[in-house]
């Protein structure tokens, strides 16, 4: 019962995006908005509402955090080897390694953290709390990391790179709420209460409604006819990601709970935002959508076995 009351209400929501997207009850332009409404507002209201509470007292997160990322950097070496023994054009292999590491943590891993029975970790931090403090400065690795894969792919690196650096991170409103919500924490302020329970409000909106958005976006991806290298980064991403982060997380003393929700992070399918990415810096889009959408199915498989043994 803990695997189908954990993952059900996320995948039926996402299925539930897929139809209303298929049916044309909704037009496209509709769950784009909402993307766009979750993005700018709810998604940013969570992080810094979360962060502002409970940053200080995130000690066990940071574990977790240092875990995700060295584990992530793990995943992007074998991204690269994977591209290279799939004998992939260069100009495409940074597509596939964004693929492979870039994960849903938003719009379907914090889903799945809040759909657990809330736990205490150790230092007081819940593991909802904990969940934001890792997810928020990921958010940010995988803006700048994924810009970067892309760029070098195409011979950019250097210091036009810059450029498209600062812009994504400037404009990332994540990013900015999660500094707000950081130094918050840091100096110790405190939202009047009105304001408060108003990015409350907004946060409590952003999951279901971006899971929506994930749905819909499946529905209007291209996939193209090609199946290798989207395949072989789906693989990546839902199988062998998590099993680097247990590896990772288990020799640094993550145990239980943390661990879970370590390898759940690691599990969750490419970002749909990711192909959005891919088009702007000139990637291939049909590696791009592909491991969109098999990583999504994949993520079902993995994320089975770890909310369910671990």
């Amino acid at each position: 019962m803990l695997i189908l009351n954990t993952l059900a209400p996320v995948f039926l929501l996402i299925a539930i995006g897929v139809v209303l997207q298929s049916s044309r009850f909704v037009t496209a332009d509709f769950l784009k908005e909402a993307n766009r409404v979750t993005y700018w507002l709810g998604l940013p209201a969570l992080l810094f509402s979360q962060l502002a509470g409970s940053f200080h007292t995130g000690g066990a997160a940071r574990v977790m955090l240092l875990s995700m990322l060295v584990a992530t950097f793990a995943v992007i070496a074998v991204g690269y080897l994977v591209a290279r023994s799939l004998k992939v054009p260069a100009s495409a292999a940074g597509t596939l390694v964004q693929g492979a590491f870039r994960g849903n943590l938003a719009y379907v891993g914090l889903p799945i953290i809040y759909a657990m029975p809330e736990e205490m970790l150790a230092g007081g931090i819940s593991l909802r709390a904990a969940a934001i403090v890792v997810v928020a400065p990921m958010m940010v690795f995988y803006n700048t990391a994924g810009i970067a894969v892309l760029l070098v792919s195409q011979h950019a690196f250097g210091w036009r790179m810059i450029k498209p650096f600062l812009k994504q991170l400037v404009t990332t409103p994540p990013l900015v709420a999660t500094v707000a919500g950081i130094t918050c924490a840091l100096m110790d302020w405190h939202l009047p209460l009105a304001i408060d329970r108003t990015f409350a409000a907004l946060g409590e909106m952003a999951l279901p409604l971006g899971l929506l958005s994930v749905g819909g976006s499946l529905v209007t991806v291209k996939l193209g006819d090609h199946w290798r290298a989207p395949l072989a980064a789906a693989f990546v991403k839902t199988m062998l990601s998590p099993a680097l982060g247990w590896l990772v997380g288990h020799a640094w003393g993550l145990r239980g709970i943390e661990l879970k929700a370590l390898m759940i992070f690691m599990a969750t399918p490419t970002a749909v935002i990711s192909y959005t990415v891919a088009v702007e810096l000139k990637g291939e889009e049909r590696i791009a959508a592909g491991a969109i959408v098999l990583s999504t199915v994949l993520s079902l498989v993995s994320l089975i076995v770890i909310v369910g043994a671990f």
